[in-house]
This record gives structure tokens, sequence and C-alpha cells, in this order.
């Protein structure tokens, strides 16, 4: 079969292993020769495990990218293979092709592709680079179960190829493999022998993991009816060894073994191993870390592709790690530098050097997810904002934000550093002494100080070596001190716009400080792509969520605490639960209740409460009420930049809080007239701190629910118009009762009857006394810029002086026809002079004077066309003097009202930047 041999394991030599005569293992295909013979070595066995992160000293990514680009480009055009947007690369990692339905998966994939010409690049089975790494760990310790740990790589390969093949594509899989795996037991026990592995031995034993995977995969695609040949890389790809566990393609070899393998297996779909290359004594190496993406890139620049797609496990590229931050979001697109700042910095996106063959042809890197096609992925290719459908650019100047975490900062201070030429480089030529990798270093213009992050597990060698480099600067005073700060972890926020943007460092401080984050160091560079900050540990994760939540959720984005979930907050959560999908997707608006309180319970959460179970999760996970601690968990949230509390309760204590929490910049939406009725002296001291602050205080609901009353008030003096009298029935109680108190019906009938309707309080003798009435005129007389108190109001109460001090609900239903007579005599004297009975609250700007009482209107007047308990007020100004201006409609019940304070959240959310 052709895919029998299209894959070869190099030959090989094992001499000077043993006292016994050299043995000659010679396996029966062959295409590279070289001897491995075990040496000393600086990286030793751990070469492959001790992987870290990049030296930021030794390594510099763009450091040789003019030489490779003319290499690259001298590749490109000796190269007389067929290339161009035909070609289109993808790499699929090994979680893509882990077992054999996810290899089935990636096969369809790429019969599906309707490029003209493709190259798929593969990894490894899952796991099974580190199963190899494993052997070699092993058998170097001179650890017998190597053997069980290889047969287990076997048994891995063997059950996947059953799953997959059939007949001679079978046979012949399984016997590459045993023959692999019979040399591979030579090799290890070798190893075992000498109690080490070089670096060629150790790139030798992992490379079989993409052969294996490879040969499958090609055989499987053959399967589906689509022509296709597998390329060991190590043909082509050629590259050189450097420091920092790295190596630089030979771009021009690479072209020509390219030309020289294509001109010999032509074919329109190619199936190549990722990860593994050879050296220019073709000696088998590997790409290093993350070399499959390198692998796929390399490839295509050589072809000039038109798309390079990493198949991986997640959807794309995320704003921040969506472990840490539940608001991230998938970008949809990077550009070039800001996948490689983002890379750089931990996030999961690709490896810096992946993205330099691509960058100089401009071929985009898209990263899609494998278990998930219909998600577009991330573009990663040459800056371009995101354009609405006006072609205005709406795209954030930070893209993205990722951290590291287990750091030290290492902070070298000293008035005799100034000036001096060659303090920065012994610093940093000791810390590379030591083989340190150094993150960031920050220094001020003062040049007093020199401070960098190391990773934790270093900092004591650095710190010692340091020390010891200078002493004599140290005991001269020269030097201050060499301090050490454990426990940090670095944040940086990337984006190339960020170049361009006014305010995006200030924005991104703002967000720490509001969230008490302390920084200790800072660095930006001149490109501006990326600023950098040390923190805390234990505080990075609070300072991720804090910064992206400024930079990605809506500014329109805000946490509410609702207090008095009886029956209107009750209404108006479940008006928010009904609304809130609408309101994000519309408006942009989104809204998260994270507290809800009652007197004695209260429901608290970090992210937002599901108000589809809101009352099933207060009974049971409710706690104590405690209102100090509400309010702290609803503003303590510094990820949300908006806070307000909602008051729906009728409580005085609760209205007392109002000044404290406009003070500290909470918002305050509420129906409670306790507030804006109470003592004057604290209404105005509350006006007035709500005047001077950016913190707003809505209350439209305390005079007319649902109804416009307040605004309609409020946009009168904004412009200028002069109030001359507020006259209004403002009880939708005392509506219903006297639209209903006609003909032969008594008083306490209609009384009796409104109560069993649901119209009056539970006793009904707190709507009969005028005192929420009262109330409601002392809140628009106070507005309209009257000073007067509560008891400056007369009020006519409707409950007989006698059963005043009723002692129950009861007994003062019983009591109170024996006073129908009253009332029945008014009604009569009213309708004898075709009039009705009211009862209203008159508010009287020009006499300065407000009164509560019940007034006779004839029967065309708009007081006498009411019904039910509807609410009308009548705004008599010196633009609306003749015919004065009038709003009607419902003035009662937890809808309306509710509705009323819903309407104040969303004036809210306009006023923070919500569009109309």
């Amino acid at each position: 079969m052709a895919f029998a041999s299209s894959i070869s394991s190099p030959s090989y030599s094992l001499t000077n292993l043993s006292s016994k005569p050299n043995k000659i293992l010679t396996p029966a295909r062959k295409i590279h020769s070289f001897s491995l013979v075990p040496r000393p070595s600086a990286s030793g066995v751990g070469y492959a495990l001790q992987l870290q992160g990049m030296d930021s000293l030794n390594f510099n990514p763009f450091a040789s990218v003019a030489s490779a680009d003319a290499l690259l480009d001298e590749a490109v055009e000796k190269a007389h293979l067929p290339k161009g947007d035909a070609w289109s690369i993808h790499k699929f990692g090994g979680t893509c092709v882990g077992n054999s339905e996810r290899i089935l998966t990636v096969a369809n994939i790429i019969v599906k592709d309707v490029s003209e010409r493709k190259l798929v690049v593969v990894s490894a089975m899952s796991k099974v680079t580190d199963m190899m790494y494993d052997l070699i760990y092993k058998a170097q310790s001179r650890d017998d179960s190597y053997i069980i740990a290889l047969d287990a790589v076997l048994e891995k390969h063997k059950s996947t190829a059953v799953d997959l093949l059939e007949g001679d594509d079978l046979s012949n899989f399984l016997d590459r493999l045993h023959q692999d795996i019979n040399n591979l037991k030579a090799m290890l026990r070798a190893i075992y022998i000498a109690g080490h592995a070089t670096e060629s031995f150790s790139d030798f034993v992992v490379g079989h993991g993409e052969l294996w995977s490879a040969e499958l995969l090609s055989a499987v695609v053959r399967k589906s009816g689509l022509e296709c040949n597998c390329m060991d890389t190590r043909d082509v790809l050629v590259v050189n060894p450097t420091t920092s566990n790295q190596v630089d393609p030979d771009y021009l070899e690479s072209g020509r073994r390219l030309e020289k393998w294509c001109s010999q297996n032509s074919c329109d779909t190619i199936i190549a191993t990722g990860f593994i290359a050879s050296t220019p004594q073709n000696i088998p190496t590997t790409l290093k870390r993350d070399g499959s993406d390198f692998s796929a890139a390399i490839m295509g620049a050589l072809f000039m592709a038109r798309q390079v797609t990493i198949w991986t496990d997640v959807d794309g590229v995320y704003s921040a790690d969506p472990r840490k931050v539940s608001e991230a979001v998938i970008l949809k697109k990077l550009s070039y530098q800001e996948a490689w700042e983002m890379s750089y910095f931990g996030a999961n996106v690709l490896h810096p050097r992946t993205i330099i063959p691509v960058m100089k042809y401009g071929i985009p890197i898209v990263i899609r997810n494998i278990f998930n096609l219909s998600a577009p992925g991330t573009m990663i290719c040459q800056p371009a904002g995101l354009e609405n459908e006006d072609g205005e650019q709406v795209e954030s100047p930070v893209k993205g934000f990722a951290t590291i975490d287990n750091l030290a900062l290492v902070n070298v201070e000293g008035t005799g550093m100034a000036g001096v030429p060659g303090t920065a480089s012994a610093i940093f030529g000791a810390v590379k002494d030591v083989g340190a990798n150094v993150i960031m270093i920050s220094q001020a213009s003062s040049e007093h100080s020199v401070c960098f992050a190391v990773p934790e597990m270093e900092v004591k060698a650095v710190a010692a070596a340091l020390e010891s480099r200078f002493r004599q600067a140290l005991d001269a005073g020269r030097l201050s001190q060499i301090a050490v700060i454990h426990n940090c972890s670095i944040l940086a926020a990337v984006g190339q716009k960020m170049a361009s943007t006014p305010g995006v460092s200030a924005t991104l401080f703002n967000a720490l400080a509001k969230a008490n984050i302390n920084v200790r160091a800072i660095a930006q560079g001149c490109s501006e792509y990326n600023i950098t900050v040390v923190v805390k540990r234990e505080d990075c994760i609070r300072a991720l969520r804090a910064v992206h939540s400024r930079f990605y959720l809506s500014r329109t984005t805000i946490a509410m605490g609702i207090i008095g979930p009886g029956l209107i907050g009750g209404t108006l959560l479940d008006q928010l639960r009904d609304q809130a999908a609408i309101l994000k997707e519309k408006f942009n608006i989104d809204l998260r209740v994270m507290g809800i309180t009652g007197s004695r319970t209260m429901l608290l959460s970090d992210t937002g409460i599901d108000l589809s179970i809101w009352r099933d999760l207060k009974k049971e996970k409710g706690e104590k009420a405690d209102l100090q601690r509400f309010v702290q968990n609803v503003h303590g949230n510094h990820f949300i930049p908006n806070t307000v509390i909602v008051d729906c309760t009728a409580d005085s204590y609760v209205a007392s809080h109002y000044h404290d929490w406009l003070r500290r910049g909470i918002h305050v939406i509420t129906p409670n007239k306790k507030a804006n009725s109470g003592p004057l002296e604290q209404y105005l001291k509350l006006r007035t701190l709500q005047r001077q602050s950016y913190t707003h205080y809505f209350y439209e609901a305390t005079v007319g629910a649902g109804l416009p009353i307040i605004s309609t008030l409020q946009g009168l003096l904004e412009t200028g118009d002069k109030i001359l009298q507020i006259e209004g029935i403002f009880s939708g109680t005392l509506s219903y009762i006297f639209n209903n108190f006609v003909e032969a019906r008594t008083f306490s009938e209609v009384v009796e009857a409104a109560k069993q309707a649901g119209y009056t309080e539970p006793d009904p003798r707190d709507d009969l006394s005028g005192t929420d009435v009262a109330r409601k005129v002392i809140i628009l007389a106070r507005e309209s810029g009257m000073k007067l108190e509560l008891s400056d109001i007369p009020v006519q109460s409707l409950v007989p002086e006698p059963l005043k001090d009723s002692s129950s609900v009861e007994e003062f239903l019983q009591q109170l026809p024996q006073y129908n007579q009253d009332l029945a005599k008014q009604r009569q004297e009213a309708e004898a002079s075709g009039e009705v009975l009211r009862y209203v609250g008159v508010v009287d700007v020009v006499k300065q004077k407000g009164t509560v009482e019940l007034r006779r209107y004839k029967k065309e007047h708009p007081f006498a066309q009411l019904s039910g308990s509807d609410n009308i007020i009548a705004f008599s100004t010196q633009r609306y003097e003749k015919q004065p201006l009038i709003v009607r409609g419902p003035g009662a019940g937890a809808e309306v009202t509710a509705g009323g304070v819903f309407s104040d959240i969303l004036r809210l959310a306009s006023y923070l930047g919500a569009p109309s």
C-alpha cells in the first residue's frame, strides 16, 4: 500500500552503550542515517521535560526576522512547486485526533474542504507525547516499568487502528507499528543501560507519535475516497538548533527539499507530521514548544497558502481566561502583534514563533474548534478594525487581558546606579548566568532603581547571584538594597489600537483603583501594544475581572439590589426577568440583580441571581437579613461599573440610608415616599448631595405609581414654566371609593367592597386618614420649590374620630356604618347641585400652601369623569393656565407601580449611556 512506505523511521547505530560489542539495529525502512552516541548534555534527559517559558533576555522572536525573511523570500522564489491561494493549510492538535471517533471527524473535515489543494499537519494522539517523554524518563531512571508503559503506547494505537481500518490497510499499519515498537524497545533498553538520554535520542523517540498519527489519518482519508500522500516532515523541514530550547528554520533548504518531495509525490492532499524536523546533518529533531503549530505556519509560508487553520478544542481566542472571567468573549479578529503579545503573557493563543512565517506574506491564521464547527473562531491577520454598517470603527482599543502567576519582583535600588553605564547590563548578566527567565522590566527615568519579575521558583538563585555580583557596591552604599517581593502576578492589557487611543491607561488604572488593587510595578513599551502591571497574587483574578469588565461589559451593565421583595418588589423582579434578555440584546442594557433582601432573609450573588427561580433560591439559600452586608455585596462587586439600590419598601429606616448610598456612588430608585416627605432638613440635604454628584436618585413611583407625574413636573420647571397649582386625585383607593359611592350605596359598604377587592391597605384607615395623599402633596410641593414640612399640610381625615383608636380592623369595619349619615348627606347635597365628591390633594404654589380634603366638582369636570381606581393630576402653569395639563391613568396596583420603578431603572440606564 502507498501509505505503508510513505513514512519511515531512520536507521541508527548504538555505540559505546556498554562493554559488550556494538549491536547494530537496522530497521526495514531507511531515509535518514545518523549515529546516536550518548554524551554529556547541558539539558540532559530533562530536555523535553524542562521546556519552560521563553527567556526574554535571550529570546527575541523578531531578532532574526530580517534574515529569516530574506531566506524565506529566496526559498519561495526558487521553488517551482504549485503555490498560492489554491493551498489551504490545516493543523490538528493531539486533542483533535485523541481517539478513533475524533480522527473520523478530522478526516471528514479534510474531505469536505473545497480548497483546490490542502496540506494537513497532524500532532500525536492526545497524551501520546507525554507518554513518550515518560518512557525516556523511566528508562534513564532505570525503572523497569518503561516496558509496561511502552505496551500501553502500543495498545492505544493498535486499538485505534482496529476501530478505523480493515483489511490490508490495518495489517500494514500494525506491521509498521510493531516494527517501530520493537526498535523503540531496543533504544529504550540502551538508554536504560546508559542511564542517560541525549537530546537526539529524546527527539527520535518522541517523534514517533506524529508518525503514527499521520499514518492513521492518511489511511482513513483514503478510505473516505480522497487520494492523499503522507509526508514525513523530517524529509522536508530543516532547522538549526539555537539556545533557550528553540530552533530557527532554514527556509532555503526546506524550500529545496519541499520542491523535491512534491516532485516525487504529486498529490493535491498531503497529510504531514507536525512537531518533527531534521537538522542540516539529517539528525531528527523537534520544533520544541507548540511545534505542530510552527510546522503548519512554515508550510503555509512555503506554499504561500490562502489560510492556515489551527484546529483545537476551544471556540477561539478569548478576551481573558474564561475560567477566571465568566464574561470573557471570543475575539473575532486579532492582529499578528496582538496575538504575539497575548501568547507571551500566557494566553492560550499560539506560540509567538508560529506567527513569524505567515506574517511575512499576510497569511491569516484561523483558530477553530473541532468540537463546535458552527463557531467561526478567531482570525489572526493584518490589522483591520471591525466596522459597523456605516463603516465606523467600533473596535475596543483593548483586545484582551492575560495573566502570569507565581512570580516574584526583584528590586535593585541605590543612588549609585544613576548615570553609571553598564549597571543594567551587570544586573541582567547576573540573571542570565543563573538561567532565569525575566518576564518584565521596569525602570524609572531617575535610574535610582530597576525592578524586574522572574518566576518564583528562580528568584532565590537570582537574588543570591545579584548579591554576590554587587557585594562591593552594597557594602560601599552605592546600592542600598536588593529586595525581593514574593507572591506576585502580572496582568497585561493588549491591543494594537491602544497606541492611538487616549485614556486607555487612565481607564485601566481607574478600574484597578475602584477594585482596591495596589499596583506594584508598571511597564509599557513605546509601541503601546500592551500595558503590564504587577499586582499581588491574591489580587490577580479580582484585578483581571475588574479591568475586563471596564473594557468589555456594557457601559450600562448595572448591579442591582432589590429591597422589599413583597407585592411591588416581587412584581418588579418578575418584570425584570421577562425583559432582561430583550434589553440586553436590543439596547445593550445588562441588568444584574446581585441581591434581594426582605426584613428577615436575603439572597446574595456574586454574578447575578437567576430571576426565573428567585423565590425558590431565597427559600433554599436565603440567609439572615443584614442591610450593611447586602449593600456591600451589591456595591462591592468592582467588576460591574454601576450600582443601584431599588427600595420597594415603605420603611423609614431604609430611606434614612439614601444619603449615605448616594455619597458612596450608589444610585437610588424607589417608590418609598418616606425620604421625600420626611423632615425637611434631611430632604434638602439629600437633594443637595444629588445635585452635586453624578449619582442619580429617581422616585417617579412615589406619587403616581406608573404615571409620569414627577417627570412631567420636572420637565415643566426645567424648561422655564412657572407652576401655579397642582391639583389631583392621588389615591387609587379613594378614587375607587368615591367613584363607587353613588346612588343608594353607603360609604361603609363601598369601603368594605374596596377592601375585599384588594384596593385598600390591610387596615383601610391607612387610606382613609389621608396621610398617604398628604405625603404625595408634600413631595410635589417640595419639587415645586416650596419648603414645607408634612405637619404644614392640613388633612381632612375620613376616619371618624371615635374609630381612630379601634383595637382591630374588624371592630373598625363593624362600627363604620354608624357614621354613614354624614357622608351620605354631603353626597346628596353635591348631587342636588349637579356635583360629585372627590378626595383631592392640592399644591397652591402661589399661596405657598398645600391641602388634602374632600371637594365637590361639577359632573363635567375631568375629576368627575374617572372610573375604577384611576388617578388624575392637573398642572396649572403659566403655559397651561386656561386649560390645565392633565395626566390620568391607573395610580394603584403592583403592576403599574413596579412598572414605574422599572421605567426609572431604564431612565438610569439611559443616563449612563444606553442607546435611546
